[in-house]
Formats: C-alpha cells, sequence, structure tokens
C-alpha cells in the first residue's frame, strides 16, 4: 500500500493544507479580559504584561468599540480596586455604583451586543488578597459563597450577561444559581472556573490587580486550600460535573498550556461548552522571550492558542485575541 498512499500529498501546498485543517481560528473562539481602573484617560502598561493594560471607563468604552470592530464580541472584566475600598468581607463587591458594577454599564451603552462577562471573586477587594473571607489563618467557605452570591447578583442588575466565579469555594454555583433564579436572573449565565489550579503562572495578572496573597500573621500564604494541586487530574472531572450539577452553564480549566489534558478529559466527560484561559504567565513568557528574539512572537501564539483549540476548548480567555484576529484576518 505504501506507494500508493502518500500522506505529504495532503501537505503539498499552503491551499490544500487550509483545505483539510482540522482546527481552525475565528473571532467567535475568544473571550477578551479587560482590566479596569478608576480615573478618567487612564491607559495604564502593565509591567509585566507588555502591551497589555488597565484603562479608565471612559478608555474601556473606546477599547470595547475596537474589539466589536474586530469582530471580538465578548469582554471578561476584572476591577482594580483602590486600597481604602478593600476589607475582608468584600463590602465594596456589593456596592451598586461600584468600579464593576460602572463598567458593566459602561461596555453595554458602549457596545450593546457585547456579551459582558464578570470576575466573581473576593480577591481584589480583600485587605488579604484572597478569593474569600479569612479567619484565624483559613478560608471561610460558606461565608464567602454567601458573599460571592450576592456579588453575582449585583453584577447581573447592573446589566452582566455572565457572571464568572474564579473562587474555587465549594457549593458556590448552587448559591449564585439559587439567589440568581429567586430573584428573576433566569437568563443570567454562569461560567464556573470548575478546574483552576493553583498555578505558579498567575503572578503577572496578581500585579495587574494588586491582588496577591499579603505576608501576615494568621493569613494563608497562597491558595492552595482552595484551588487545585497541578499533581492531580480526575479531581478536575469531579470538580466539573459538580458545578453543572449546581447549574453552570459552561466550566473553564485555569491555566491551558501545561493543562491540556485536563481540558480533553472534561471536554470528553460533558456536554456543555469548555472554556479555557491562557493565563498571564503564559502571555508574559511569549513577550518575554520574543523580546531577546528567542521565539517568533506570532507564529508560537498562534501554536499555543490552536493546541487549546485542539485539546477541545469551545473558547479561549486570551490576551493575545486581539492579536490573533488581526493575524488569521
Amino acid at each position: 500500500m505504501y506507494p500508493l498512499r502518500r500522506n505529504r500529498r495532503l501537505r503539498t501546498t499552503e491551499a490544500i493544507r487550509s483545505l483539510v485543517r482540522e482546527t481552525t481560528l475565528s473571532p467567535n473562539d475568544f473571550l477578551v479580559p479587560l482590566f479596569v481602573v478608576e480615573g478618567k484617560g487612564v491607559k495604564e502598561e502593565i509591567a509585566s504584561m507588555p502591551n497589555y493594560y488597565r484603562y479608565s471607563l471612559d478608555l474601556l468604552a473606546k477599547e470595547v468599540k475596537e474589539l466589536w470592530s474586530l469582530g471580538l464580541k465578548s469582554v471578561l472584566l476584572f476591577v482594580k480596586v483602590p486600597e481604602n475600598l478593600k476589607d475582608n468581607s468584600g463590602t465594596e463587591a456589593l456596592n451598586a455604583e461600584g468600579l464593576m458594577q460602572r463598567a458593566i454599564k459602561t461596555v453595554k451603552d458602549a457596545v450593546p451586543e457585547m456579551l459582558v462577562m464578570t470576575d466573581v471573586a473576593l480577591d481584589p477587594y480583600s485587605i488579604f488578597g484572597h478569593d474569600g473571607i479569612v479567619s484565624e489563618g483559613k478560608i471561610l467557605n460558606d461565608d464567602s459563597s454567601a458573599v460571592l452570591a450576592e456579588m453575582a447578583l449585583s453584577h447581573a442588575k447592573a446589566g452582566a450577561d455572565f457572571v464568572a466565579p474564579s473562587d474555587m469555594m465549594d457549593g458556590r454555583i448552587f448559591e449564585m444559581r439559587t439567589l440568581l433564579e429567586d430573584e428573576g436572573f433566569h437568563d443570567t449565565g454562569i461560567m464556573s472556573y470548575s478546574a483552576k489550579y493553583a498555578s505558579a503562572f498567575y503572578g503577572p495578572f496578581r500585579d495587574a490587580l494588586d491582588s496577591a496573597p499579603v505576608d501576615e500573621k494568621d493569613v494563608p500564604k497562597n491558595k492552595s486550600s482552595y484551588q487545585m494541586d497541578y499533581a492531580n487530574r480526575e479531581e478536575a472531572i469531579k470538580e466539573t460535573l459538580m458545578d453543572i450539577e449546581e447549574g453552570a452553564d459552561i466550566v473553564m480549566v485555569k491555566p491551558g498550556l501545561c493543562y491540556l489534558d485536563i481540558v480533553r478529559d472534561i471536554r470528553n466527560a460533558v456536554n456543555v461548552p469548555v472554556a479555557v484561559y491562557q493565563v498571564s504567565g503564559e502571555y508574559a513568557m511569549i513577550k518575554a522571550a520574543a523580546e531577546k528574539g528567542w521565539l517568533d512572537h506570532d507564529a508560537v501564539v498562534l501554536e499555543q492558542i490552536t493546541a487549546i483549540k485542539r485539546a477541545g476548548a469551545s473558547l479561549i480567555a486570551s490576551y493575545f485575541a486581539k492579536d490573533v484576529v488581526k493575524l488569521i484576518s
């Protein structure tokens, strides 16, 4: 059979390679993470994330319009909260006129059709930099989940299409879904960070929001008591199935590239969309290596994003979204 079957025939030219390509990218594959700050006319580059910025609300509106013009239809909002508004119980997170709530309205006013997803976690609001309430060296699960549910409701009231809990507290999806239903927000979706690992790749993100755990007595030094152990695989399936049972509409694996086996496992196990977050550390590594001339920036970005989709991602949160859309257009 060998002389009759030559696999290289299907690789001969770009035309045939494009025709038989199994995995393709489009603007519809992406969620665009956006960082929001107080002020006016603010566009601050994040030092550890070159060419990525924090925006004040006026420039957020401008950025969202540009994204829409490129065919990008969904944003994932994060806010950098002023220090004087932080506490240990997420008080500011429930402020109807808080930065997140105003950011949601800003996006919807700028581009009403834009799908708005919002980060639901306490770390941007926490004096301790944790995703939950801290007490005597521990993170309180149920008390934190109750606040997170109220936070999700506040985002829904402001106009969010989806809330995206990134905290990894047990049972918080049920708390959120129940409260949203009770308050009449039947169409507000939940994208759960179902398999979020305690990863070393989050550093630049924590710089962007000033949300790293503080080094103080009786404060957990890291997030390993609630985020998943990166040595575990089967646990991710359990966590994800529980979130779906509790009411999650979309599930997420975070980070991306080091967890493609998890992405494929979950894709094979569930019948809901699977999101993947290509995180800040992944972004920063490519930027740093490209700056040194060690990697071809665009080629590596396309290869990594394609690998994430090939592994089973239905949608990808990526700081490279704009770059990729421009490259594939």
